[in-house]
């Protein structure tokens, strides 16, 4: 590995514990970049399950019809930021220093965090405060990402890089999931109180970073590819609020894929991306490489990864509405509290992440990726495919070991798959390669958002109508506003369950029809009837959303018989 240090960098900051030479450095690179990665994917998720009580906090129905974008917005603001610009801020890792980079996110990581532990205004003034500072923060976030897997790259020798690298994006994987938790109990607590958390921590994390980690990869001094830069960032925020806004109706249709502004932002989307390849081709600078793609490790590395990312997406929105909407509500917990609780069963997924991922790390050191990730990618087909078989309604220790065996499978791909990426590239380039490597993580993020809603509401379509229209009656629902809820779009249901509200109730609330005589409120909005009546149309959903996830395991499993066997010996530039 390629460690040449320039002599200015060779000086210890007054205050410092460890200089660059010492054998520790690189334990202090390891905690510190996982303490950063940790507070970006916790971020990432903890606002997902306390959408509930921030909404309640600043006085809005997300689901009134003028008030999905604020929703949609809050969803995926931090996740598109993330995704769009870990490529540019890896480029300027490696022109610049990567470290300096990192150290700067951390601090606007930690600003944002600060902007959003108040929010002065209410209503929709409210939603716009915290989603402009939620991008502000997936700005810091996306800085984060985009370092941290390069200077554990330039830490660590290549017969320690599996473990360092495991350690670090298992901890990343594992957050997401733990930010649900987290969220989920502050939220119980007060709303703002899961902006808070982040608070002390990222100021900790800002002067421990500024302090302790040194400048010791390779830069490429030159200039910012703005063509590059503007046409990647454009192409994929358009391609990527395309995908999303799809999840919505449009005319007659129960999603938004016919609406002409939806195609139009996709295409157009697709466009800049290729125009970006050819840039990048042309220029003398360009802001990635794409002649790293030649690589088979580097290019079918991020295609695997790309698959993980959209399946555990998926995989995490899913278990969401359907614990939420459907299992907990029939063993007695309070829509209300769905949150929380839904958080608490799937832990089993976060356990086996955090069990297999370093070991995984370690193991890739010894016998290389492709094993691994070969049997990592299978093995999350194969629970795909379980929970499939498995009832809606479920006996808890099978779902549990079903998603255990998932976050297992995940763990060992993660690991080795990343180590085997950013092992595949030339030192000089780590940065960028870093960038892309959490570009396709976080982009799988957003994606997942669009393709597993889309085909959830595809799955609905033929049932869910004929469900409602005959269940609404039976307690006394007349028949026209019996049917007219049955006319609107599944996707309705779906966030109400993904919110943690009453579905019936907000599906009836338009037509003032508990108020109405010889209508059975209590009956309507009890914890059984709706799981009840979704439970056949859920599974018909269920089926296809986990088929289509197991799929792309496969996808990426093939995908991964290109890793290579080892990655003992570090790349060098041609």
């Amino acid at each position: 590995m390629s460690t040449e240090i320039e002599p200015a960098d060779k000086t210890t900051r007054a205050g410092s514990r460890f200089d660059l030479d010492h054998p520790r450095y690189k334990w202090v690179a390891l905690s510190n970049t996982t303490l950063g990665t940790l507070l970006a994917a916790v971020n990432a998720s903890i606002v997902l399950i306390s959408l509930p009580a921030i909404f309640r906090g600043i006085d809005l129905n997300p689901l009134s019809p003028g008030n999905i974008s604020y929703l949609l917005w809050m969803l995926m603001g931090y996740l598109v930021a993330t995704a769009v610009l870990v490529v540019p801020f890896g480029r300027l890792g490696d022109m610049f220093g990567r470290v300096r980079i990192y150290n700067v996110g951390f601090a606007v990581f930690t600003v944002a965090a600060i902007a959003l532990s108040f929010d002065p205004f209410h209503l929709g003034a409210g939603a716009v405060w915290l989603i402009v500072w939620r991008v502000v923060q997936g700005v810091g976030g996306a800085m984060l990402m985009a370092s941290s897997s390069a200077i554990l790259t330039d830490a660590f020798p290549a017969n320690q890089r599996g473990m360092a690298l495991g350690v670090n994006m298992v901890t990343a994987v594992a957050g997401s999931f733990l930010g649900l938790l987290i969220g989920g109990a502050l939220a119980e607590w007060h709303w703002q109180a899961i902006f808070w958390v982040g608070v002390p921590i990222g100021l900790a994390g800002t002067i421990w970073s500024m302090r302790s980690l040194r400048e010791i990869g390779q830069r490429t001094p030159g200039r910012l590819d703005w063509a590059g830069t503007i046409t990647f960032g454009v192409g994929l925020t358009v391609l990527l609020i395309g995908i999303t806004y799809g999840i919505q109706p449009y005319g007659q249709s129960t999603t938004g894929w016919t609406n002409p502004a939806v195609l139009g932002s996709i295409v157009a989307g697709l466009v800049l991306l290729v125009v970006f390849c050819v840039v990048e081709l042309k220029v003398a600078q360009p802001m990635v490489n794409i002649r790293l793609f030649r690589s088979t490790a580097f290019g079918m590395g991020n295609l695997a990864g790309l698959m993980s990312s959209v399946g555990r997406g998926g995989l995490q929105f899913m278990l969401i509405i359907w614990l939420q909407g459907i299992w907990l509500p029939l063993r007695g917990y309070d829509f209300e509290s769905t949150p929380l609780w839904a958080a608490i069963y799937m832990l089993p997924i976060t356990v086996g992440f955090l069990l297999a991922g370093p070991v995984a790390g370690a193991l890739s050191d010894r016998y290389g990726a492709r094993p691994l990730t070969v049997g990592g990618m299978a093995l999350m087909a194969v629970s795909f495919l379980a929970l499939v078989m498995i009832p809606v309604d479920f006996d808890y220790r099978v779902f549990a070991l079903l998603i255990f065996l998932n976050g297992v499978g995940g763990g060992i791909f993660t690991a080795p798959n990343t180590a085997a990426i950013m092992s595949s590239v030339p030192a000089a380039e780590r940065g960028a390669a870093s960038g892309v490597r959490a570009t396709f993580f976080n982009a799988g993020s957003s994606l997942s958002i669009g393709i597993f809603f889309s085909l959830m509401i595809v799955g609905l379509a033929n049932t869910l109508p004929g469900a409602l229209s005959s269940g609404l009656q039976e307690p006394g629902v007349s028949a026209s506003v019996a049917q007219q809820v049955a006319d609107l779009p599944p996707v309705g249901s779906l966030f109400a369950a993904f919110l943690g509200y009453n579905p019936i109730a907000e599906l009836l609330e338009p037509f003032h029809a508990l108020q109405q005589p010889g209508v059975n409120a209590d009956e309507l909005t009890g914890q059984t009837f709706f799981p009840h009546l979704i439970i056949e149309p859920f599974h018909a959903g269920l089926t296809v959303v986990f088929i289509a996830a197991a799929v792309m395991m496969v996808i990426g499993m093939v995908a991964s018989l290109f890793n290579p066997g080892r990655y003992a010996e570090d790349v060098t530039a041609d």
